[in-house]
């Protein structure tokens, strides 16, 4: 799906949108009312997560500003407003789901899966495409070329994420939250184990045209070691 995600807190947008991402979600995020509402203004969004504290508009006037232009766009909050007074008054201005803070990985996607399906909506798409590789989503199955590459299951989430967020530096605390769901400091040892069995299995070195980078106290990065259009040029000579 297409999201839009309102949030003024670096450290939560990014968080979040790891999570969104990996799962299979364009996400476009901003920490302003302002900038939200220009946004759905000249775009289309399958769901809209908002925060309710954001400078102004705050996520409440932007929830009904799109009412008020009767979009039927999906919306949830994600909020510390915790009373009940204010879920009510979310609810009542049209929001279609309420989550106080702070979120919990697996509870956030499932109810934003749950949105999509009462929308009619694909959650995510079944396949990744990115020649030499073939990632099954729904199967969580790699293929390089034409051969399976036997994973572990976390492995599987662990290229998942890199792949959706090729290009980006995936820091090892997104990636443990992500993927593991713990404390970052209990498996720094897994992850590194993870990450270079990828390398060796998936040949993320560059000779198939992707490599897996370790930025130095941030994270890794998957990028495009070989422009596609030059692949075939490059193993003819």
């Amino acid at each position: 799906m297409r999201i839009l995600f309102l949030e003024d807190d670096a450290f939560q947008r990014d968080l979040a949108t790891g999570w969104m991402e990996s799962a299979g979600h364009s996400v476009r995020c901003t920490g302003d009312g302002a900038t939200a509402i220009r946004w759905i203004e000249r775009d289309t969004f399958d769901l809209a997560v908002l925060d309710w504290e954001v400078p102004s508009p705050s996520g409440l006037e932007v929830l009904r500003w799109i009412r008020k232009r009767g979009l039927d766009t999906p919306v949830m909050f994600i909020t510390s407003h915790d009373a009940e007074s204010d879920v009510v008054a979310a609810l009542d201005c049209g929001a279609d789901d309420y989550l106080a803070k702070p979120v919990r990985r697996l509870e956030f996607l499932a109810r934003v899966a749950a949105l999509a399906r009462r929308a009619g909506l694909d959650a995510a798409p079944r396949t990744l495409e990115l020649p030499p590789y073939r990632i099954d989503m729904k199967g969580a199955a790699i293929w390089l070329e034409d051969r399976q590459v036997r994973l572990k299951p976390r492995e599987v989430q662990v290229a998942v994420l890199l792949f959706r967020r090729r290009g980006d530096i995936v820091s090892r605390k997104e990636m443990q939250e992500t993927v593991w769901g713990t404390r970052a400091d209990l498996i720094s040892r897994s992850l590194d184990t993870h990450v270079s069995r990828l390398r060796k299995l998936l040949k993320l070195d560059g000779s198939c045209g992707w490599k897996l980078e370790t930025v130095y106290q941030r994270g890794y990065r998957l990028v495009e070691a070989v422009p596609a259009r030059l692949r075939g040029w490059y193993a003819r000579n």
